[in-house]
């Protein structure tokens, strides 16, 4: 038996703190000894993100994990839906096998929606009975996020197979509904939908908590709900967890759920109910091997300096202390490997024209309207000017050529349409982090800055890409056109750099290539761009460029 810590422990279950040690044996709790005096530091349980897609932090989970550790987290709930969408079950395989190589806890599903629709090029295919294979494995944890709510309400006999598979191995089913309601809704959550981290609005969160849904409540790079979703806590704190859904490596290196506690807790939230959100609501809904500073569970904790600023300073796994004085006290494997699928071929600027349709000096057109923190967009429109009978970008309106293309394919033909949010005033950005096939997206001022940042990326096969005249800046992704192989404070820096130079080019967004990524994401609406076409996210079909 070995004594790991001193301090004031946090009882989560009994609501009591007292002064005492833990000892441990074998990676477990064999004792709490309660003691007169403690080291002056808090013992509390660690903390678990509800729902993250490691690759959006774009770099392995082992690095991710190296950087998660410094802000108390031990365990998070992952799907690897996005490198899924790249490599099938390979892709999944990567992710456990890459995690397993470090001491945290990677709890990974099997992803529901590969691809996410039919009306988009993905590089692979996972169907019911590839679903069904993952569920039986012991190290896929539940069935990940069911992005196809349309096919649960009108019964796709495919998305009901692989909701069937989950019961049949007593797995949660984690849900993905933006914005519906109503009886579809209730319809979506009897079919065995037990989350759902897509809520935009107080009322949308208060309806799904009614019908019995856990809420995520989601603070990432480019969503963040937390300032309109947090009063849920007050009316359903056994119901609420708190999330990351995707992270960028400059704000993991910041700080985790640790911020989101933090945060809650200045608001005067009760301090019980924040702590077990950030932890036993997770463990338990999920069943994880998760410790909860319970005799007999895994001596999982963290140790921070007080209960208001939850600066922490050392976090403990199994029993091991993996993080403290400002150093992760584990190593990273230098050599990995680095799948990928990446065909396209360069293309010229003149594959990017949109010829006008009509002899007019203007042309009513619609516009995705892109929001700053959220996935959702609007449908707008504009009067776009003509010129040498071609549509093109108009800085004064704010609407610029959007451009997605496909991959896969070595001579795919580029889908083009028109958005409004970026800002740009000159160049192009373009990334292979495009939700959820991760085909090539672009936004651009001109064709010639736009061909440039898509050739750069498929020279690098994946990344992110700045163009602008004779200056380009480039971070390579070459695990799935999604990760790095670099730490986290490496990529988080290439980023900034990536950035920075968008802002340069007068991008106005928080998260200019976070928000980029998810304008191809067809299952949030409103108005969307596939590698096939302009996509209308409510009525779930192709539409016209023209309005």
């Amino acid at each position: 038996m070995q004594k790991l810590v001193s301090g004031y422990i946090v009882d989560i279950e009994k609501e009591e703190i007292f002064a005492g040690e833990i000892y441990a044996e074998n990676g477990k709790i064999v004792e709490i000894r309660r003691t007169e005096v403690c080291d002056n530091q808090y013992i509390i349980p660690p903390f678990v993100d509800a729902h993250i897609h490691i690759e959006s932090s774009m770099v392995t989970p082992q690095n991710f994990a190296y950087e998660a550790v410094r802000h108390g987290t031990v365990a998070t709930v992952s799907d690897p839906h996005e490198i899924a969408n790249v490599l099938g079950v390979a892709g999944v395989d990567f992710m456990i096998e890459n995690g397993q190589k470090t001491p945290f806890k990677f709890f990974f599903g099997a992803p529901s929606c590969v691809p996410a629709t039919s009306f988009e090029t993905a590089g692979a295919v996972i169907d019911a009975a590839q679903i069904d294979k993952l569920l039986s494995r012991d190290d896929i944890y539940y069935l990940a996020e069911m992005m196809n709510y349309p096919g649960v309400i009108y019964d796709d006999a495919e998305v009901l197979a692989k909701i069937a598979a989950a019961k049949r191995h007593k797995k949660p089913i984690d849900g993905h509904a933006p914005a519906l309601l109503g009886e579809g809704l209730k319809k979506y959550a009897a079919a065995g939908i037990s989350t759902d981290h897509e809520c935009m609005h107080l009322a949308e969160a208060q309806e799904k908590a009614a019908l019995g849904l856990k809420i995520l409540i989601r603070e990432g790079s480019a969503a963040k709900n937390f300032e309109a979703l947090l009063p849920i806590v007050a009316e359903y704190p056994k119901q609420v967890m708190f999330c990351s859904d995707d992270k960028h490596p400059d704000d993991l290196a910041a700080g985790h759920i640790n911020q989101l506690l933090r945060r809650a807790l200045a608001k005067g939230y009760d301090r019980w109910d924040l702590l077990r959100i950030c932890s036993y609501n997770v463990v338990k809904h999920y069943n994880l091997p998760v410790g909860l500073l319970q005799i007999g569970d895994a001596a999982d904790f963290a140790v921070v300096d007080n209960l208001n600023d939850i600066n922490v300073l050392s976090t403990f796994i199994n029993g091991q202390c993996v993080f403290a004085n400002n150093k992760t006290l584990f190593p990273i494997t230098s050599e990995i490997d680095l799948p990928n699928a990446f065909e396209a071929a360069p293309i010229l600027a003149d594959s990017l024209k949109v010829a006008a349709t009509n002899g007019e000096s203007t042309a009513k057109i619609k516009v995705i309207e892109c929001e700053d923190g959220q996935l959702y967009t609007h449908s707008g429109e504009a009067n776009l000017p003509i010129k040498d009978g071609l549509l093109v970008s108009d800085t004064a309106q704010d609407v610029l050529k959007i451009v997605v293309l496909n991959r896969y394919e070595a001579a795919a033909t580029p889908a083009i349409a028109f958005i409004r949010g970026f800002g740009l005033k000159k160049g192009a950005i373009a990334s292979s982090i495009a939700h959820d096939s991760h085909n090539i997206v672009a936004v651009g001022v001109t064709d010639e800055d736009l061909a440039t940042a898509i050739n750069a990326l498929i020279s690098h096969k994946g990344g992110i890409t700045v163009a602008d005249a004779d200056k380009l800046t480039a971070v390579p992704l070459p695990i799935a056109g999604l990760m790095s192989a670099l730490s986290v404070q490496a990529t988080a820096t290439a980023y900034q750099t990536a950035n920075a130079a968008a802002r340069a080019l007068g991008a106005s967004l928080h998260a200019p290539f976070m928000s980029l990524a998810f304008m191809p994401l067809l299952v949030i609406p409103a108005l969307k761009l596939s590698d096939k076409g302009l996509f209308d996210g409510e009525k779930f079909i192709f539409t016209s460029l023209y309005a």
